[in-house]
């Protein structure tokens, strides 16, 4: 029976599906630890070298799984190293849960200088979350949690911080609810009239174009379905990809989307804010724009859509297909449209950038259609948004719009630890690599098996990049001494390679993608064509923004 604060978050944890904690143990959390010490059979501890690391782990899991994954930390210093992690949950709508201890609550706010105090921990937990609770006793334990396993279930994705002071893990909880299992809460009902007029917009439009981000990754079946109806091309800049199949004739990537965008006529939003299409590629008055989403605050972010529809796309685009009926504007030239402007916008974009696009091609030669692939802020990273293909969802994980140095490695941890079904492979760069290479320790002891190419140029390239382009070569702090991976690796007992061409590439990753052992691959990498120029691309419809 769960009659502590602590072992009813165990038993909470088990009741709503966790099975794993990435975690970090601490004097403010042992109560905790202690009480899960009994249930560690159902859920198992991952214990992790860096708070950073726990935190990313479960942002990993949560990304490549779609499930809610959780992490506990001890307070002050160890949630303000979680950080960067939830600032990427919040911006990816991962469901993570964050358990975060607290000094003992005689303390809070008296400025003793307890051990890992903070001026207010509670207020920022509340700022890097969706969703914040803290449990301030044994009576209101049960209804803390529910509310929390709640929130991690319903509505828009995103973290979910839960707070426990020392002191209250070990009190008592008189009467906790039988059935554990948290109710989710139902998506807003979809106004049908708005319904109508979006199908009725869309039935006449001949030249549509979709736009999918992370909001539709659970609803690939039915996107493709109305864009194979719509006869609508399907983009997605980054935490869209995947929903509709890169080898779909109607998927494709930005550089092919640009190019098309001064001919749409309706553009349908799916999960996304539109934010590159609205905000920088730009619109006119003769663009009409359906935004559908689950957050009511996204739906005319950059200015009023012709028609908004709040609510979650599982319940609305069955809704949208029935009322499209059958009759539907003739579309063979923009198919045909679709296909030159495409052909001629992939080629340029991949002879631009063609020593990137080598390298990614041997990644995707190697790495299954159901592998994973993990991004990160390096020059191979950013061009994987425009020249990588993906074939299912949930296995492109990227930072989304934090754009988090240094969040690869771990966070592709997390989803290898979490998908052991599948090949999970991460690219870094050296830079962002020693973030959280010390994890390799964790994968390690765990037998996670990861596989990670590191582009190692001996600089935060980007920075040193831009800094010559845009700073008439004024480099400065972006110059770096690197290890030897190979010999890091090594150190920790983990399999060492390099590769210094693509095709030396192939046969490392065929090796490490078979294996069931973690493996780091460095490649030594020299200047390559300025990816930028094609992935922020200046305003090609509409006036420029006032300002």
């Amino acid at each position: 029976m769960a009659n502590t604060v602590a072992s009813l978050t165990v038993e909470s944890l088990i009741a709503n599906g966790f099975t794993d904690l990435y975690c970090l143990p601490g004097v403010q959390n042992d109560p905790f630890f202690n009480a899960l010490y009994d249930r560690r059979d159902a859920v198992a501890p991952i214990q992790t070298r860096h708070e950073q690391g726990a935190a990313y782990m479960a942002l990993g899991a949560a990304l490549a799984t779609g499930e809610p994954q959780a992490f506990c930390v001890v307070p002050g210093p160890g949630l303000l190293n979680t950080a960067a992690a939830l600032s990427t949950a919040y911006a990816t709508n991962a469901p993570v849960l964050g358990l975060v201890s607290e000094i003992a609550t005689a303390s809070i706010g008296q400025g003793y200088g307890a051990l890992h105090e903070l001026p207010d921990q509670f207020g920022v937990l509340q700022r890097l979350t969706r969703h914040a609770e803290r449990i301030s006793d044994g009576a209101g334990a049960p209804a803390v949690l529910q509310r929390a396993m709640t929130a991690l279930r319903s509505g828009r994705r995103g973290p979910v911080g839960v707070e426990v002071p020392t002191d209250i893990w070990n009190a008592t909880v008189e009467s906790a609810p039988g059935d554990l299992v948290a109710p989710v809460r139902p998506g807003p009902e979809p106004d049908q009239a708005a319904v109508v007029e979006a199908a009725q917009l869309m039935a006449v439009a001949e030249r549509p174009m979709i736009v999918v981000g992370g909001g539709a990754q659970e609803c690939s079946e039915h996107v493709t379905r109305l864009a194979e109806r719509l006869s609508a091309p399907v983009v997605a800049f980054r935490s869209g990809r995947g929903v509709v199949s890169s080898d779909h004739p109607l998927s494709i990537t930005t550089p092919t989307a640009y190019q098309l965008w001064p001919r749409v006529d309706v553009v349908i939003g799916l999960g996304t804010r539109m934010a590159m299409q609205q905000s920088t590629w730009g619109v006119d008055d003769d663009l009409k724009v359906v935004h559908i989403d689950i957050d009511a605050d996204e739906i005319g972010r950059f200015g009023p859509p012709t028609v908004g529809i709040h609510a979650d796309l599982a319940d609305a685009l069955p809704l949208l297909a029935d009322a499209l009926g059958t009759t539907q504007a003739e579309r063979s030239e923009w198919r045909a449209e679709l296909e030159i402007v495409r052909a001629d916008a992939e080629a340029a974009t991949a002879a631009a950038l063609a020593p990137q696009y080598g390298w990614l091609g041997a990644i995707r030669a190697e790495l299954p259609p159901e592998g994973i692939f993990v991004d990160e802020m390096t020059q191979c990273g950013y061009v994987s948004w425009l020249g990588f293909d993906v074939y299912r969802p949930r296995t492109f994980l990227s930072a989304g719009y934090q754009g988090t140095l240094g969040y690869g490695f771990a966070t592709a941890l997390g989803a290898a630890h979490a998908r052991r079904d599948v090949p999970v492979l991460s690219i870094v760069g050296d830079g962002g690599a020693l973030f959280t290479i010390n994890e390799l320790a964790t994968a390690v002891y765990h037998r996670i098996p990861l596989t990670t190419i590191v582009f190692n140029d001996h600089a935060y390239g980007n920075v040193r990049r831009i800094q010559r382009e845009r700073f008439d070569g004024r480099v400065i702090a972006s110059d770096l001494t690197s290890p030897d991976f190979v010999k890091l690796a090594d150190s920790f007992g983990v399999r060492g390679m390099r590769a210094s061409t693509p095709d030396e590439l192939r046969p490392c990753l065929r090796e490490a993608l078979s294996s069931d052992e973690p493996t780091v691959i460095e490649v030594p990498f020299g200047e390559v064509p300025f990816p930028w120029p094609h992935i922020m691309r200046p305003r090609i419809r509409g006036q420029q923004p006032d300002g």
